[in-house]
């Protein structure tokens, strides 16, 4: 079964999926080798068990693509829930916290009010100069990813 990789969603797929997948999509860059429906009314021509069986694959590969894209929503809803609760704990986790946003802005999240002004805090709070300036550039890219979403809503 295809896996999420990561929070990005790419897959991993077996060799017998990945044959499997070849074959469907060979099939559907050649439809004339797929036979056409018989008309309404005409005599059934014989099955082929082959062709069956292909057809038993590609819905077994269709339904595991579909159970590893459920379980890739489930890992970003662990990711923002899991940030979530670094949040809360600022700023005892700022290390931690500041690694599951950078996740989580990798998985498509879009920071709300509250990470920013958690941002905002965490580079007020004494630091290194690298850290200082990491702390910089996340929040400039939180609020950049911030007014790009609110844009998107206004359209």
């Amino acid at each position: 079964m295809p896996t999420p990789y990561g929070y990005r969603g790419g897959m991993a797929f077996s060799a017998d999926e990945l044959r499997v997948l070849r074959r469907a999509l060979a099939t559907a860059l050649q439809p004339a080798s797929v036979p056409a429906p018989a008309p309404a009314g005409a005599v059934p021509a014989r099955r082929d068990p082959r062709r069956a069986e292909e057809v038993q694959e590609c819905l077994r590969l269709s339904e595991a693509l579909d159970e590893a894209a459920r379980e890739g929503g489930r890992l970003r809803d662990f990711l923002f829930a899991d940030l979530a609760r670094y949040r809360d704990a600022l700023p005892g986790s700022v290390h931690g916290y500041l690694g599951r946003l950078q996740e989580a802005l990798a998985a498509g999240y879009v920071p709300g009010p509250d990470d920013l002004g958690a941002l905002r805090v965490l580079r007020s709070v004494d630091a290194g100069p690298a850290e200082r300036t990491r702390r910089t550039a996340l929040l400039r890219r939180c609020e950049q990813a911030a007014e790009r979403s609110a844009r998107a809503r206004l359209r």
